[in-house]
């Protein structure tokens, strides 16, 4: 059912403006959004930080973030796993971070309804969407990069893999929104899927210390209903500290603000908003004195690390806080009934 946007919408708590502030000012005049003053750009965080950006309403700089990637990206469709400056730092060619540019300008679209620019970086997105693909395993996982040797990695990464196919849906969308014929596109994306769902065992580099490995297979969709339910709370202990938020690893006293905005993104997108809600309101006084968030901290002694003001945790705040307050359009991004089988709804 569509959300009666004639009704009136809750303030959400947190300000919103010192959040898309502090990417504004931290993106460079190129375009690219470092992690923060002096640190690396990365394409995954920069499309976060775009996308955060775009919820915030600074469609400019979310506009020259998309502008920043497409001068960027290498023959291959892809980009090198992070810059400094604008020049390669780390030149692994990673296919989870160059996918991830179809999830961004999907986000953009539905936040905008902007056709015109969509359809300006639909090469862009093809160009990223063919180089993930083309590390596709005949069983359905990605491999996750290629070397800066030129040489693949034969490693498939459950989260990567989980993002991609969220990358892949958003293509999907964009092609069917432009009338762009990506028939082969289908079939790649069950098969990952159909991996993700059910041959696990093929994901042979293993992360299951990470939190992300537990919730990202719900926030992108492969995992949904009974199944999604199941997953979230057979690890739920495992990774929540109740009253605090998310460990980013299980066995480390590490709570961080992004996990734990991913995890309502998660629990929001199956239907649970309400502990989405109490979950996002578990961090909502992790703050600094301007009101941006903490990247993290250790719990119980609550030391803040790192200390620096992190673009795309302050991004993932905003679409985490989108997605529970429908702030934009683009509220309904991970929303798993958007995706349902009938197709995403106008």
């Amino acid at each position: 059912m569509e959300l009666n946007t004639t009704l009136p919408k809750p303030d959400p708590p947190v300000a919103v403006e010192a959040l898309t502030a502090l990417i504004a000012r931290t993106q460079l005049a190129s375009g690219a959004i470092p992690w923060s003053p002096g640190q690396k750009t990365d394409p995954w965080d920069h499309v976060e930080s775009a996308m955060g950006l775009a919820t915030g309403g600074d469609i400019q700089g979310a506009r020259r973030a998309y502008q920043w990637l497409a001068r960027m990206q290498l023959a291959d469709g892809s980009w090198y796993a992070s810059y400094h400056d604008g020049e390669p730092e780390d030149r692994t060619r990673d296919a989870n971070l160059s996918a991830y540019v179809a999830v961004g300008v999907c986000h953009y679209f539905l936040a905008t309804g902007d056709l015109d620019f969509a359809a300006g970086m639909w090469p862009v997105v093809r160009r990223a969407l063919d180089f993930a693909l083309s590390l596709q395993t005949p069983e359905g996982p990605i491999h996750w990069a290629i070397s800066p040797e030129g040489r693949v990695d034969p490693m498939a990464l459950l989260t990567g893999s989980s993002s991609i196919l969220m990358s892949l849906k958003c293509a999907r969308l964009l092609a069917a929104r432009l009338g762009e014929a990506v028939p082969a596109w289908a079939a790649r994306q069950a098969l990952l899927a159909e991996a993700i769902r059910n041959r696990r065992h093929l994901f042979n580099m293993t992360k299951s210390r990470f939190s992300m490995d537990w919730f990202y297979p719900v926030l992108t969709g492969a995992l949904t209903g009974a199944e999604a339910r199941r997953r979230i709370d057979k690890y739920w202990k495992k990774f929540v500290i109740e009253g605090q938020g998310v460990r980013c690893v299980f066995d480390q006293p590490w709570v961080t603000v992004a996990e734990s905005c991913e995890l309502v993104l998660a629990l929001t997108a199956m239907g649970s908003r309400d502990m989405a809600r109490i979950v996002f309101g578990w961090i909502n006084d992790k703050r600094h004195e301007d009101g941006s968030f903490w990247c993290g901290y250790t719990y119980p002694d609550m030391v803040i690390w790192p200390e620096e003001k992190i673009t795309w945790t302050n991004a993932v705040v905003l679409l985490a806080a989108d997605a529970l307050y429908q702030l934009t359009p683009a509220s309904r991004l991970f929303d798993h009934a958007f995706w349902a089988p009938a197709g995403p709804r106008r």
